[in-house]
């Protein structure tokens, strides 16, 4: 009788534990039995392969100038455009009208009875300071008709330069002409016949022409041929 206790305790208690087993097995709050299960996770959730931003990305080349309130600035290290236009403190050339110009016989000049050399003496009646500059071109005339003139050919000596004339400021240049020789009408050396003209008629580069008498006579010369010296702060004699 014992033994057939023992027999069915036994039988009851591998019951109960095949039970429990049974009910372990089948309880849907296990995570490890989850994890067990799972699907692989999906294609969106996989963390992201991109490479990391470089750390020191290369910069955007600046362009070679740029535009501010209608200035430009020069890129760093480029080099900077030369100045234009005219450098401070240059004074600008006589006008016509600021210039008047007289003649008259030079001191040194050839042997001879015509006019052999003469003197252009140019005074800046403005107000302002101005610049004369060049040699001269050189043109006879007859009174009160600078329009109508026969150009002389002239070879010009010396070196130009500018001349800075004050209010009332002078240069001058000194005409030398092929002397006319012998007396009464005279003659040239060259068997030209002599020309004589009531005015010459100047011109100087940005200046303007400029007719001008002798304050004793008229220009007698030979061979329409005139040495001229450039605009000079010196008088010459």
């Amino acid at each position: 009788m014992q033994h057939r206790n023992t027999i069915r305790l036994a039988a009851s208690a591998t019951a109960v534990i095949a039970a429990a087993l049974s009910l372990t097995a089948c309880d849907p709050g296990d995570d490890s039995g989850a994890a067990k299960t799972s699907s692989p996770a999906p294609a969106s959730a996989a963390p992201s392969r991109t490479a990391p931003a470089a750390t020191n990305p290369t910069p955007t080349a600046p362009s070679a100038s740029r535009s501010s309130g209608g200035g430009t600035s020069t890129a760093p290290g480029a080099p900077a455009s030369p100045i234009s236009g005219t450098v401070t403190g240059t004074k600008p050339t006589c006008s016509v009208s600021a210039v008047n110009a007289t003649a008259y016989q030079a001191a040194n000049r050839p042997d001879g009875t015509g006019t052999g050399a003469a003197i252009v003496e140019f005074t800046n009646v403005s107000g302002h300071a101005c610049v004369l500059r060049g040699h001269p071109s050189v043109a006879g005339a007859g009174n009160g008709s600078p329009e109508h003139n026969s150009p002389l050919k002239v070879t010009p000596t010396g070196t130009a330069s500018a001349v800075p004339l004050a209010p009332g400021g002078k240069a001058w240049v000194k005409l030398t002409f092929h002397q006319v020789q012998g007396e009464a009408d005279g003659y040239c050396v060259s068997g030209a016949k002599p020309a004589v003209y009531p005015t010459l008629v100047i011109g100087l580069p940005g200046s303007g022409a400029h007719q001008v008498a002798l304050s004793d006579g008229e220009f007698a010369e030979c061979d329409n041929t005139v040495t001229a010296t450039a605009v000079s702060a010196a008088k010459p004699s």
